[in-house]
C-alpha cells in the first residue's frame, strides 16, 4: 500500500499534517471524499464581464508585486491582467509569494468578482497557473469544484491537487464486488465510482458514486455480521440451562407489580434461547424504568436452577451498586446472595470472594468488565448480562463473547446485552446485526409521568419558584451542569461554582449537594448516598448521574445548556425522575444558538418515547453520536449514513443473504476480492469466514 509521503511535494511533515485527517496512505486519499460542490461557469472573455460579478477568466499576467498598506499586517498584491478583450488589476491580500510564484508574461485562471475602477479591479478568490506542468486546467476553478473536509494546515485546494495527482489510481481502484451484484443494482466500477466522486462531469455523478460506495460498504457490513451469526451456530454449544423454575417463581411472587405483556413476552422469549444448546446473542432494549432488570433477573435465575453461574457487567462501579441494591431486593425471597466484584473491595475481600466463584459456592456475581479477564474466575459459567451495551462495539461483543466460556467443558456462554437508550431499527440491523433483539415498549404501571418544559433564560427565576415548591413539599431535585469543551476538571469547576450559587442564592433555605467526575470514588459515594437518603435536598452534578442512581423522591431535573447535550442523553438523564408515585418535571434551560439544538429541545417537550426520539437523533446527528463514544470496527460507516440510505441498506441486506445462502464462507473465485474486503472490515474477529 503506497504511503502519502511517495507523492511529489509530500514530506513528512506534509504526510503528518495529512495524517490528521485520516490520510495515511493514496488509498485513504482516493476514500477522503468531497462533502459538497462549487458550481463554476467556463472562463468567459475578460470585456464580457459586469461590474459584481463573480466569474472565472482566463487572463496573461503584466506587471506584478507588492502594494504597502497604513495597516502593519496588510499587505496586497497587484498583477495587471489581460486578455484579447479587456483588461483589469487582479489583487491578492497578505499572499506576498505569489510575487515569487508568477511569472510576468504568463498564463492563469482566475475566480473572482470584478469591481469598478480605471482600470476596473478583479478581486480574486481563488487562482490557477497554467503551462507550468502542475495541476489540471480548472481544478479549482472551472466546473464542478469538490470541497473536501480539510484544516488550515491542509486546504481543500492542496487535497484537490494530490488527489490530481493519483488519477490513474483512483481509476484503477480495486473492484471488489462481483460482476452479478453490480448488474443486479445497476452499479458502476469502483474506480469509475471514485472518479465521479472526485471528478464530475455532471451533478448526476457524485450521486451515482455515492450510491456504488454506500452499497458495497452496507453490503459488506451485512456479510461479515451473516458471517458471525453463522460463526455462533456452528461454534462452541452452550449448557442447556433448563431448570425446574423454582428460583424464578420465588421472584414472581414476591414482586410488589405483576409484569406487563411486553415484560412477559421478552422473558418468555429469553428463557427460550436459554433452553437450546446454541448461545445465546441477544440484545435487550427498553427505556429507564422498563423493567430491563427484573426480566434479566429472571433469566439469571434460569441459569442458577441448571446448576451454572451468573454474570451481570456494567461500566461503571456506581453502576455496579445500584444493580447489586435492585438484585438483592428481587433475589431475598429466593437466598441467593450475588457479590460484588469492584475496585472499591478490599484485595483479600476480592481474593474470598473471588475463591466463591471459582469454587461454585457463590452463583451471581456484579461487576465491571474486568470480572470476566481471568480465565478461571468461573467454576461453571451460564450466562453473562452485560448493561449499557451500547458503549461495546462489535468486535468487542465478539471479545467478550470468546471470554465468557467455561474452560472446564468448554461450553459458551449465553450472553445478554441490555442497553437503555432505543436503537433505531435501521441502525439495530447494521450495528446490532450480530444479535437478535427484543425490544420492552412502554413504561410499568404505577411510573409517574415526566412533565418537560424549555425554560428561557427569561423564564429562569420562575422556573425556581415551582422547584422551591416542590422542595418545600419534601421532595428533590438535581441540576445538570452542562458539558464543558475543556474536559472533566472544568466540567468540575463549573458544577462547583453552580453549587455555590445555588447555596447562597436561589436554594439558600436547602440543603445542596456535588457530584461530579473529578471527584475521588468514596467522596462522589457519599454525596450520592446522602442524596439518596435524603439528607440533602438538591444534587449539582455532572452526567454522573446519568445511569446507576435512583431516588424515586426526586421529582424534578434541571439541565443547564441542554441544547449542547444530544437528544439519548437527555432523554437519559430525564429518567432519573418520576421513578416514584408523584409526577416529574424536566426543566431543560437553553438558548440554542442553532436550528438542531432547536428541533432537539422542541423534540423532548413533545414526546417521551424514546423510540421516536431515537429516530430523530439519527437524522439529526448520525449514527456515531447515536451509539455514544466513537465505536471500533464494524460500526464505523465511512460512507454509508443510515439516516438516509435506508433503501441501500435494505438492498445490502437482500444481497448479503443470498450471497451467504449460496456461498456462505465466500470461496468463490468471484467472491474472492469481496471475501478480503470483509475481512479486513473484521479483522479483530479471527477465523470469520472459515466456520
Amino acid at each position: 500500500m503506497a504511503s502519502v509521503e511517495d507523492l511529489p511535494g509530500v514530506g513528512s511533515a506534509s504526510a503528518k499534517r495529512l495524517a490528521g485527517l485520516g490520510i495515511d496512505y493514496v488509498d485513504d486519499l482516493i476514500a477522503h471524499l468531497p462533502v459538497r460542490y462549487l458550481r463554476y461557469e467556463e472562463a468567459r472573455p475578460l470585456g464580457r464581464v459586469q461590474i459584481g460579478e463573480e466569474v472565472t477568466v482566463r487572463v496573461t499576467v503584466g506587471r506584478i508585486g507588492v502594494r504597502p498598506t497604513r495597516q502593519r499586517r496588510l499587505r496586497i498584491v497587484e498583477a495587471t491582467i489581460s486578455d484579447a478583450t479587456g483588461a483589469a488589476v487582479a489583487i491578492w491580500f497578505n499572499q506576498e509569494y505569489l510575487v515569487r510564484t508568477i511569472q510576468p508574461g504568463g498564463e492563469l485562471l482566475l475566480r473572482g468578482v470584478l469591481e469598478p475602477g480605471r482600470p476596473p479591479k478583479f478581486k480574486v478568490k481563488t487562482h490557477e497557473i497554467l503551462g507550468d506542468g502542475g495541476p489540471s486546467t480548472g481544478l479549482h476553478t472551472q466546473g464542478l469544484v469538490p470541497v473536501y473536509p480539510a484544516t488550515e494546515a491542509v486546504p481543500a485546494r492542496r487535497i484537490r491537487e494530490l488527489l490530481d495527482a493519483v488519477r490513474p489510481a483512483t481509476a484503477d481502484a480495486v473492484e471488489a464486488l462481483p460482476t452479478w451484484i453490480r448488474r443486479r443494482l445497476a452499479l458502476p466500477h469502483a474506480g469509475d465510482a471514485f472518479t465521479a466522486m472526485h471528478v464530475p462531469r455532471t451533478t448526476r455523478d457524485p450521486r451515482q458514486g455515492r450510491r456504488r460506495l454506500v452499497l458495497e460498504e452496507l453490503i459488506v457490513m451485512q456479510l461479515g455480521l451473516g458471517a458471525l451469526r453463522r460463526q455462533e451456530a456452528l461454534g462452541r454449544p452452550a449448557p442447556k440451562l433448563d431448570g425446574d423454575g423454582e428460583l424464578r417463581r420465588s421472584v414472581l411472587e414476591r414482586l410488589p407489580f405483576t409484569l406487563t405483556a411486553e415484560q412477559d413476552r421478552v422473558a418468555d422469549e429469553i428463557a427460550r434461547d436459554l433452553r437450546r444448546d446454541r448461545p445465546m446473542r441477544r440484545l435487550l432494549q427498553g427505556e429507564v424504568g422498563s423493567g430491563k432488570t427484573v426480566v434479566a433477573a429472571l433469566a439469571m435465575c434460569q441459569a442458577v436452577e441448571a446448576g451454572r453461574q451468573a454474570a451481570l457487567l456494567v461500566p461503571t462501579e456506581t453502576l455496579a451498586e445500584q444493580h447489586l441494591r435492585t438484585l438483592d431486593e428481587l433475589f431475598a425471597p429466593t437466598g441467593l446472595s450475588p457479590v460484588l466484584m469492584t475496585g472499591k473491595v478490599s484485595k483479600a475481600e476480592r481474593e474470598r470472594r473471588r475463591l466463591a466463584l471459582r469454587t461454585g459456592t457463590a452463583s451471581i456475581a456484579v461487576g465491571t468488565q474486568a470480572l470476566l479477564s481471568e480465565a478461571d474466575a468461573f467454576h461453571r459459567l451460564g450466562l453473562v448480562v452485560v448493561d449499557e451495551q451500547h458503549r461495546f462495539g462489535v468486535e468487542q461483543r465478539q471479545l467478550l463473547a470468546d471470554r465468557a466460556s467455561d474452560a472446564g467443558d468448554d461450553l459458551a456462554a449465553h450472553l445478554l446485552y441490555m442497553t437503555a437508550t432505543p436503537i433505531p431499527r435501521t441502525l439495530a440491523i447494521t450495528a446490532y446485526g450480530d444479535l437478535q433483539v427484543s425490544t420492552i415498549r412502554g413504561r410499568p404501571p404505577g411510573r409517574s409521568p415526566v412533565e418537560t418544559v424549555w425554560v428561557r433564560e427569561a423564564q429562569r427565576e420562575g422556573a425556581y419558584d415551582r422547584v422551591r415548591a416542590e422542595l418545600r413539599a419534601g421532595r428533590q431535585a438535581y441540576v445538570i451542569c452542562p458539558l464543558v469543551d475543556a474536559g472533566a476538571v472544568a466540567q468540575a469547576r463549573a458544577a462547583t461554582e453552580e453549587a455555590d450559587r445555588l447555596r447562597e442564592g436561589p436554594f439558600a433555605a436547602f440543603t445542596v449537594g456535588l457530584a461530579h467526575g473529578a471527584q475521588k470514588s468514596d467522596e462522589k459515594r457519599e454525596a450520592m448516598a446522602r442524596f439518596a437518603s435524603g439528607q440533602t435536598d438538591v444534587l449539582v452534578a455532572t452526567t454522573v448521574v446519568e445511569v446507576g442512581i435512583d431516588v424515586p423522591n426526586a421529582t424534578v431535573i434541571i439541565i443547564e445548556g441542554a441544547d449542547r447535550f444530544g437528544i439519548a442523553q437527555l432523554h437519559q438523564l430525564r429518567g432519573r425522575v418520576g421513578r416514584g408515585i408523584e409526577p416529574g418535571m424536566c426543566m431543560l434551560f437553553g438558548e440554542p444558538t442553532s436550528d438542531d439544538g432547536v428541533r432537539r429541545l422542541e423534540a423532548l417537550t413533545q414526546t417521551t418515547d424514546g423510540f421516536r426520539l431515537a429516530e430523530l437523533d439519527l437524522d439529526l446527528r448520525g449514527e456515531g453520536t447515536v451509539l455514544g463514544t466513537r465505536q471500533s470496527g464494524a460500526t464505523d460507516l465511512r460512507y454509508a449514513r443510515l439516516a438516509r440510505d435506508r433503501r441501500e441498506l435494505a438492498q445490502a441486506r437482500q444481497i448479503a443473504r443470498r450471497t451467504l445462502r449460496d456461498d456462505p464462507r465466500l470461496t468463490r473465485p468471484e467472491h474472492a476480492l469481496l471475501r478480503a474486503a470483509v475481512q479486513e472490515r473484521f479483522h479483530d474477529i479471527p477465523r470469520l469466514l472459515d466456520a
